[in-house]
C-alpha cells in the first residue's frame, strides 16, 4: 500500500494510477526478474537494474545518475536487501526530479501579473497537440478564466478543423484564417482579439513540422516577433507537446525542438496506452525544462498537472 495515499487527491490519483498501470506493471515485472534469486543488492543486481531502467525508456544518462545514487547508498549502508529496492528507487528518483524539475504544481494556474498570459504550443503532428490545447482550455475555463485559442497551424486544414471542434466543445472563442495563411498573421489577430476581449489566457497552436529545422526556427521566430507587437515579451510560455508512447523518439523530438526554439515547458501525452511511462522521468531530468502536464487518458479531465511525487508514487506503488 502506498505511504502517500492520504496526501494526494483521490480522484486525480486514481486516474494517474490507472493511466500508468501498463508502465508500472512492465517495470515491476522486469525489476522482479532483475533481483530473482538475490537477497542483497550487489554489482549483478545493479547491472540488471541498469538494463531495466534503460529498457523502460528512462534514458541512458538519467539511468546512470540513478545507479550512481543507489551505489552510493549501498556503499554507505554496507548491506541493502533486494526487498528494499523498490522503496529506494522511489526515493532516489523523487530526489533526482526534485533537483531538476519544477513539478510541484498541484493545480492548473497562470501568473496573475501577465494578462493575457500567452502560451505558444509546439510539437510534431500526431502527438496530441490539439487535444492538449483543448483540454488545457477546458481546465482554465473551469477556473473562470477567459480563454482565446489561435489556429496558427495553417499548413493542415485538419489542424484548424480539430481546434475548431475543441473550441466548440469547451465553448471558447477561436481565431482562425484559411489554410495556407501566414501563421504570424493568425497569431497577431488572436492576440489583438484577446486584448479587446480582456482575455486571461491565449493558447496558440503552431505547425508541427520538423523536416527542416531552419524553416521551423524562422517561422516560430516570426510568430513570436509579430505577437510582441501586440503584447510585450510574448509568448510567456512555449510548451512542447511530446507523445510518451514513442519512448526514445520523444527524447529526439525534444532535442530538435529545443534547438529550434526556446522551450519553457513540456506536456507528455498518451501515457495510458503505453508501457513507456519511464520516459517522463528521463525527459524531466535531462532537459532542465519542467514537465508541466501529462496525459493519462482520453477523457477531458485526463490532462493532469504533473506532480513528481504523485507520479513516482504511482509508478512504483505495489
Amino acid at each position: 500500500m502506498s505511504l502517500f495515499k492520504n496526501i494526494f487527491s483521490s480522484k486525480k490519483k486514481e486516474s494517474l494510477d490507472k493511466g500508468l498501470e501498463k508502465s508500472k506493471t512492465s517495470f515491476l515485472s522486469k525489476l522482479s526478474k532483475a533481483v530473482a534469486g538475490k537477497s542483497k543488492v550487489d554489482d549483478d543486481v545493479l547491472d540488471n537494474l541498469e538494463e531495466v531502467l534503460v529498457s523502460s525508456d528512462v534514458g541512458v544518462t538519467t539511468t546512470l545518475k540513478i545507479i550512481d545514487r543507489i551505489e552510493a547508498r549501498v556503499s554507505k549502508d554496507k548491506y541493502m536487501g533486494t526487498d528494499e529496492l523498490n522503496t529506494i528507487l522511489r526515493e532516489e528518483i523523487s530526489g533526482l526530479l526534485s533537483e531538476t524539475n519544477l513539478g510541484n504544481q498541484t493545480e492548473f494556474s497562470i501568473p496573475k501579473d501577465k494578462k493575457p498570459y500567452v502560451i505558444m504550443v509546439v510539437g510534431v503532428n500526431g502527438v496530441g497537440k490539439t487535444t492538449t490545447i483543448g483540454k488545457l482550455a477546458y481546465q482554465f475555463k473551469k477556473q473562470g478564466l477567459k480563454v482565446v485559442l489561435g489556429a496558427a497551424d495553417t499548413f493542415r486544414a485538419a489542424a484548424i478543423d480539430q481546434l475548431q471542434v475543441w473550441a466548440d466543445r469547451v465553448d471558447v472563442p477561436i481565431i482562425k484564417q484559411n489554410m495556407g495563411s501566414d501563421p504570424a498573421s493568425v497569431a497577431f489577430d488572436t492576440l489583438s482579439s484577446a486584448v479587446k476581449q480582456d482575455a486571461d489566457v491565449v493558447i496558440i497552436d503552431t505547425a508541427g513540422r520538423l523536416h527542416n529545422k531552419v524553416n521551423l526556427m524562422n517561422e516560430l521566430t516570426k510568430v513570436k516577433r509579430v505577437m510582441q507587437k501586440v503584447v510585450e515579451n510574448t509568448p510567456h510560455e512555449v510548451m512542447l507537446v511530446l507523445d510518451g508512447s514513442t519512448g526514445q523518439n520523444a527524447f529526439e523530438q525534444a532535442k530538435e525542438f529545443t534547438k529550434a526554439t526556446e522551450v519553457t515547458s513540456l506536456a507528455v501525452t498518451k501515457l495510458d496506452g503505453t508501457a513507456k511511462g519511464g520516459v517522463v522521468i528521463g525527459i524531466s531530468d535531462q532537459f532542465q525544462i519542467p514537465v508541466k502536464y501529462i496525459g493519462v487518458g482520453e477523457g477531458i479531465e485526463d490532462l493532469q498537472v504533473f506532480n513528481k511525487h504523485e507520479f513516482v508514487d504511482s509508478f512504483f506503488n505495489v
